[in-house]
């Protein structure tokens, strides 16, 4: 089931988007897909996994971005970050790729999980 939809999940900015490309070329990838996902864990309930994937699996969705950037999400994943915005964040403190989830109530202080 190929759930490409034109209803994107999350917004990605132009700035993440860069970053994303710049990421991946780094690691040796030429189409910069990212992977975000949602686990269970952290502190807090709920941590973000992201990394860089060779293609989407079948049944992921597909968010188009600036700069020819794809990120995919898994159809777990999809509701708990619905309406959020993956952002570039450049602080040289606790700076980098950051999902700022409107759904979620509570991050724990070290900012690497949360709970909704």
């Amino acid at each position: 089931m190929d759930t490409t939809s034109t209803a994107t999940p999350i917004t990605v900015t132009d700035g993440a988007a860069r970053k994303i490309r710049q990421l991946a070329g780094k690691e040796g990838y030429d189409e910069p897909i990212l992977r975000l996902r949602v686990v269970a864990g952290g502190c807090s309930g709920f941590a973000y996994e992201m990394g860089f994937t060779g293609s989407p699996e079948p049944e992921d969705f597909v968010i188009e971005a600036a700069e020819d950037v794809r990120v995919v999400i898994d159809p777990k994943s999809v509701p708990i970050v619905t309406g959020s915005t993956l952002d570039f964040d450049t602080a040289l403190l606790g700076g980098g790729l950051k999902v700022n989830n409107p759904q979620a109530i509570h991050g724990c202080a070290c900012g690497e999980s949360f709970s909704i």
